[in-house]
């Protein structure tokens, strides 16, 4: 029988799928700091070339700004955490802080997924309305869509991670990853998890289904055109949509993977394999997200390279 113990008398949760990695772990501290560094460098770089260049003030780059903006809020919740566990002996985390690292971590991904969305309905637009295009995504719609993107995810997890999970009543204080999980947390619960259970699926059920909808709704009405329009058409599409579609499916892979490693018992798996799995989604969008659109999108590159020209002269 599992001693109760109330979620205010627990003050730290430990991190239990961190292992000895002897002198490796400088290595390991050196590779994600160099990650890191990469990723702010890249999103802050993009930022910046967008915010600069009023060729790029359309509804696509702007959406694609907010992107990298999350990009750089979510790295932030993760890296320089993992980087003081890494060099740590003893893998414990605050109460308060790991709830924080919850909310920053999945109002991230809320962000990502809305955002992502977002653009394939602004392609879907683009490409199969041009001629009304201009009327119907205006810079109110734009600064309205973005302010949803952010604020229904924050919203929402202030009330999952600090209405929800935080009242519960714990029977214990170890969670197996190497950062914060609300749905770990909610397995140590000794109390009734009904309204965590479905509040999860409805939520799921209702806003994240009607999201995957719309971004297929669009994707099939895009292909429709490009089968049925010109040759200009299709490379228009092509060009536009092959790193949304590219980021959209990356990001979904490795949610995918964090999904089914937490509802389904993977200890069959080596550790180490399930630690690079829990993490995908969370290090490779942020990196993924600026080298898919810096090199695949031309007005972006076209800028950039008029940057660096007169730079050098």
């Amino acid at each position: 029988m599992r001693i109760m113990i109330n979620s205010t008398q627990v003050s730290y949760f430990t991190l239990a799928a961190y292992f000895d990695t002897r002198h490796f772990k400088y290595l390991f501290f050196m590779i994600l700091t160099s990650l890191y560094l990469l990723i702010i460098c890249a999103n802050v770089l993009l930022i910046v070339v967008i915010c600069l260049n009023r060729s790029l003030h359309e509804p696509m780059y702007l959406f694609l700004c907010s992107l990298f903006v999350n990009e750089l809020y979510g790295s932030t919740g993760l890296f320089p955490f993992l980087l003081v566990q890494i060099l740590s002996d003893i893998h414990t985390v605050s109460v308060p802080f790991c709830f924080l690292q919850i909310f920053c971590l999945y109002s991230y991904g809320g962000v990502e997924f809305f955002t992502l969305a977002i653009m394939s309905y602004d392609r879907y637009l683009a490409i199969c309305y041009p001629l009304q295009y201009n009327t119907r995504m205006t810079s109110n719609k734009v600064t309205m869509l973005t302010s949803l993107v952010w604020f229904y995810p924050f919203l929402s997890n202030i009330f999952i991670v600090y209405c929800l999970t935080a009242s519960l009543q714990l029977c214990g204080n170890n969670i197996n990853k190497v950062y914060c999980d609300n749905y770990y947390i909610v397995k140590l619960a000794c109390s009734d998890t009904t309204v965590n259970n479905v509040f999860g699926l409805v939520h799921m059920f209702t806003v994240i289904f009607g999201l995957i909808m719309l971004i297929l709704y669009t994707y099939m009405r895009i292909l429709k055109v490009c089968f049925s329009g010109s040759k200009q058409t299709r490379q228009k599409a092509v060009s536009t949509c092959t790193p949304h579609l590219a980021s959209l499916l990356n990001f979904s892979f490795g949610c995918f993977f964090e999904i089914v490693q937490s509802r389904f018992n993977l200890n069959s798996l080596p550790n180490i394999l399930r630690i690079v799995l829990s993490l995908y989604w969370l290090t490779c969008q942020p990196l993924v997200n600026p080298l898919l659109y810096g090199l695949k999108m031309s007005k972006i590159r076209l800028v950039y390279k008029s940057l660096l020209f007169r730079k050098k002269m």
